[in-house]
């Protein structure tokens, strides 16, 4: 803002303020929370935003989450005007949302009698059930409608007070109303705390200041951005992938990008992938722009916001109906959690052909989706649970890769056993690491690990899942890391591998057995 000098220690304080505030925003979601999901695995994300719907700053949570929540804010400004006190809900994919279970709230932020909103806060969380074919909405399906529960965007609080209408919609059509009333419920506590607190900066420090501020955090990261790419050298940098297949009979989904340096700009061309395809793997445009926009931050070496700064400097082009930008209404539970890794994963190739030195293997690429649901014996009251599992990460120049952790576009934790087994009728036979899976190289791939569930009661599971066939890749002249396998285990011992996108009944006594990729080794 004109008339306000940026120091550089003033600097610093509001980058750490606007970086408190959303991370707040996170620990109220997690400790007001119903289901694990939230408060153990920390599926979230939180983030402030300016006058314009632009990122200032965000918590250190989902990197999918966090990259394509500026599209839903986008979409909600655009969807209706917003007053003092009004949060709007949204979970389409095609209006900047990811995939159904993950659902999105807007609050504007306003400052005195102004008519328009000086900031956003936002929050985006993972339920555990949102309808659809399957309990815990990950299901096989063929298009979005079989996925679970459309919400556009709509005012779920209005001036204050939650519209009863809307809430009784959403869990009308829900298999866990209790839980998932709980959750929408600490999203709204999390981004009034966000509200609250940005109020109280600009009491203290005066309007002009905390704007001016938050317009220099994203200029400055765009500079460092610029300043990266800038290291880079120019050229067309071309690498393909795919997934292992779309859950139908249709195997190696392949994409395909070329990175252009052109100075202190990178434009990034999906041109030549897959068209769409039948199951659930379709990436929609945000999670495209998602996954490079979290590439490109991952190079730079300083500690500068993932924010708006960052989109300025990279062109991302995803032609409309392929695997990376589908078409409504292609099934796209599988996008978000697969295809994102997958699209990491391919850039990182792109990337690692231009620096060598620095990029290091394929990690795990994939988030091994379980979804568990059923009825409790007894009160037969419906359960629904979902969890992704840890991999291998990719060896590093100079370090091996850790084992059993999780990479790229996911950044929850593990559910702990004790956990688990409070929250839905099953039992944990096995939790371990599964030694030898990372590959071999100078720097090894970190190990996968090994989580094996026994079912107490009939239990419907579905499995999403990668890296089944297609191995993760070494760089470097390292060898890829061993791929995933999914094993169902009869009460009599007999085992037989499912593929990697399976839906399936568990009778007592029944269990899952799934082993997750190493990381690709680097180096000779």
């Amino acid at each position: 803002m004109k008339g306000v000098r940026i120091d550089p220690l003033e600097f610093e304080v509001f980058k750490h303020l606007f970086v408190a505030i959303a991370e707040e925003m996170g620990v109220t979601l997690c400790r007001t929370g119903f289901s694990p999901n939230i408060k153990e695995r920390l599926d979230y994300s939180c983030a402030v935003y300016d006058g314009s719907g632009a990122t200032i700053a965000q918590g250190d949570h989902l990197p999918v989450h966090l990259g394509a929540m500026p599209l839903s804010v986008r979409a909600a400004i655009d969807a209706m005007p917003m007053r003092s006190g009004d949060m709007v809900v949204l979970n389409d994919p095609y209006r900047g949302g990811t995939h159904l279970p993950d659902i999105t709230l807007v609050a504007p932020v306003f400052i005195g009698r102004d008519a328009t909103p000086a900031f956003y806060v936002a929050n985006r969380a993972h339920h555990s059930d949102v309808g659809g074919m399957s309990p815990g909405s990950m299901p096989l399906a063929r298009e979005l409608f079989q996925e679970g529960l459309i919400i556009p965007p709509v005012k779920l609080v209005d001036r204050g007070r939650v519209v009863d209408d809307v809430m009784r919609v959403v869990l009308a059509n829900v298999r866990t109303p209790v839980e998932r009333e709980g959750d929408l419920t600490a999203q709204i506590a999390a981004n009034r705390v966000g509200e609250a607190r940005l109020r109280s900066a600009v009491s203290r420090y005066g309007r002009g200041r905390v704007s001016a501020y938050a317009g220099a955090l994203q200029d400055y990261t765009e500079r460092v951005m610029r300043a990266t790419v800038r290291q880079i050298p120019d050229g067309r940098y071309t690498f393909s992938d795919a997934l292992d297949d779309d859950g139908f009979g249709r195997e190696r989904v392949r994409i395909e990008v070329a990175v252009t340096i052109d100075g202190d700009r990178a434009e990034v061309d999906f041109a030549g992938s897959d068209p769409q395809t039948t199951g659930g793997v379709n990436a929609n445009f945000a999670i495209t722009l998602s996954a490079v926009l979290y590439v490109f931050r991952c190079l730079v070496p300083d500690d500068v916001l993932y924010n708006a700064g960052i989109a300025r400097v990279v062109t991302v082009r995803a032609p409309e109906g392929t695997i990376v930008n589908a078409r409504r209404p292609a099934a796209v539970a599988a996008g978000n959690v697969e295809a994102s890794q997958r699209i990491t994963d391919t850039v990182l190739g792109a990337l690692a052909r231009a620096l060598p030195g620095v990029v290091p293997a394929a990690s795990q690429g994939t988030m091994n989706n379980v979804t568990l649901g059923g009825r409790w014996p007894g009160d037969g009251r419906p359960f629904a649970y979902y969890e992704t599992l840890a991999g291998g990460m990719g060896g590093r120049p100079g370090l091996r890769g850790l084992d059993a952790v999780h990479t790229h576009m996911t950044n929850t934790r593990n559910t702990p056993v004790e956990a688990l087994e409070h929250a839905v009728p099953v039992r944990v036979r096995q939790y371990a690491v599964r030694r030898g899976s990372g590959g071999a190289g100078r720097f090894e791939g970190g190990d996968g690990l090994v989580r094996e569930y026994e079912a107490l009661v009939p239990t419907s599971v579905t499995v999403l899942s990668e890296r089944r066939t297609l191995r993760p890749w070494g760089a470097q002249g390292g060898e890829a890391g061993a791929s995933g396998r999914n094993v169902r285990v009869a009460v009599d011992g007999t085992e037989t591998v499912l593929g990697g996108k399976a839906s399936f009944e568990l009778a007592p006594g029944e269990r899952l057995r799934i082993e997750t990729p190493g990381g690709g080794g680097w180096g000779r």
